[in-house]
């Protein structure tokens, strides 16, 4: 991953409207979830939650796709996991022990084309 594009991640995710979408998102799974489904759980206003999905889509967070009448969001998972391994890498100057429950965590967590693990 480029600086620039953990800049525009972080500076995505450094929101608290974005980042409740993002981590519903994240939870919802593969499968998505509709925007208005997702506005009604966040109690957000339709403009709002707008606004910060296209913040989040153009940081490669999350795409959508339309199914009907309706616009699915998800969470694009391998970006998610490039920013971690990018916050990780060459961690704690030669002494990877310190890292080792975050480097577990961010293992434990990468999910593949079949789901998360």
């Amino acid at each position: 991953m480029e600086l620039k594009n953990a800049v525009a991640a972080l500076s995505a995710l450094a929101h608290e409207g974005r980042l409740a979408a993002f981590r519903l998102l994240v939870q919802a799974g593969r499968e998505g979830m509709a925007a208005g489904e997702i506005a009604r759980r966040l109690d957000v206003p339709p403009n709002t939650l707008s606004s910060n999905l296209t913040i989040l889509s153009h940081a490669a967070l999350i795409e959508s796709r339309r199914d009907g009448r309706s616009i699915i969001y998800n969470a694009r998972y391998e970006n998610m996991t490039e920013l971690l391994e990018y916050l990780m890498q060459d961690c704690c100057g030669g002494h990877p022990e310190i890292c080792a429950p975050l480097a577990k965590v961010a293992l434990d967590s990468r999910c593949g084309q079949e789901g998360c693990a």
